[in-house]
């Protein structure tokens, strides 16, 4: 299988896989409070790059696994592996810890403005106005979600640096992600990504239960857990880097990255249909303006040569 270029990834296909990986995401959330009641967020970090490395590394052994990482540099990849997942999740989980989810959840949601603007200058991506409105457009529609729910929260300083390190390692992500497009695969991108997280977290895992391997294993034992983490190992973690890799190969920044507000649209769905969560028609309302927001900057794009 020939790598993949910016031309050979249509337009449709990696609106598809937006539409794909940002609602696996949303529904995870739902799943990750499942696994969280049989194990601390570090350990099921842990588990969950760990198994998702292994079961890409025997991919690799089918036609599937589109790596050859061979002659390439390493140290572009270990970067975007940094980027995020790990310190992506490291700033989000203390930032939400820490703050209110009013706060959190505005921060987060002004990752595709913060990339799209970072796109200007650094990759010469410009958005068209009606783009730039309509992201805003979708913005507004997940702090309108943010201002509904009942959980307020404190905010400190831990929380405000928490959530500006999870905007800008998730910007930067994007950006590297789109640079390194020409020349690495989707999967060789999320590969080496999710290995690295794999190798970060467990040696996080290992050190916060002082090497107690029979604490490490525990969770396994429990059913429910096991069903959340295959869920978060292979649909959240491979599938979903793999098309989220794939969308910003053939996507601008301004046009990728605006579906994840669609994330939050998916959690707020999931939450009242599978956990019975409440559901109000203003809930309704701001989830059809994050949706009408991405629809509008993907029709408001600039038309791109061979675009289909």
């Amino acid at each position: 299988m020939p790598p993949m270029n910016k031309t050979s990834v249509t337009t449709r296909k990696a609106v598809a896989a937006a539409i794909v990986a940002h609602s696996i995401w949303g529904m995870s959330f739902m799943v990750s409070r499942i696994a969280l009641d049989s194990a601390p967020v570090i350990l099921l970090l842990s588990h969950r790059f760990l198994l998702a490395f292994l079961l890409m590394s025997l991919l690799r052994l089918t036609p599937l696994g589109d790596c050859r990482l061979r002659g390439k540099p390493l140290p572009p990849l270990l970067l975007l592996g940094l980027l995020e997942p790990v310190i992506y999740f490291f700033g989000e989980q203390y930032g939400i810890l820490h703050s209110s989810t009013i706060f959190s959840g505005v921060m987060i949601a002004l990752i595709p403005i913060a990339s799209t603007l970072a796109a200007i200058p650094l990759l010469g991506e410009r958005p068209t106005p009606r783009q730039l409105l309509y992201s805003l457009l979708s913005v507004g529609g997940v702090i309108g979600i943010g201002l509904l729910t009942k959980s307020a929260g404190s905010l400190d300083w831990i929380g405000v640096a928490g959530l500006l390190v999870a905007v800008f390692s998730a910007m930067g992500y994007s950006l590297l992600s789109r640079r390194l497009s020409a020349r690495y695969s989707p999967f060789e991108r999320t590969y080496v990504m999710i290995g690295f997280a794999a190798l970060v977290f467990t040696a996080v895992a290992g050190v916060s239960l002082r090497g107690d391997v029979a604490a490490y294993l525990r969770p396994f034992g429990e059913r429910g857990y096991l069903l959340s983490l295959l869920f978060l190992s292979v649909c959240c973690s491979i599938v979903s880097f793999f098309l989220s890799s794939y969308m910003l190969t053939g996507l601008p920044i301004a046009r990728s990255t605006v579906f994840a507000n669609l994330t939050t649209a998916v959690s707020v769905f999931a939450g009242a249909v599978f956990l019975r969560e409440p559901f109000s028609p203003a809930g309704l309302l701001f989830c059809a303006l994050i949706l009408l927001g991405i629809y509008g900057v993907q029709r408001a794009a600039r038309p791109e040569c061979g675009q289909k």
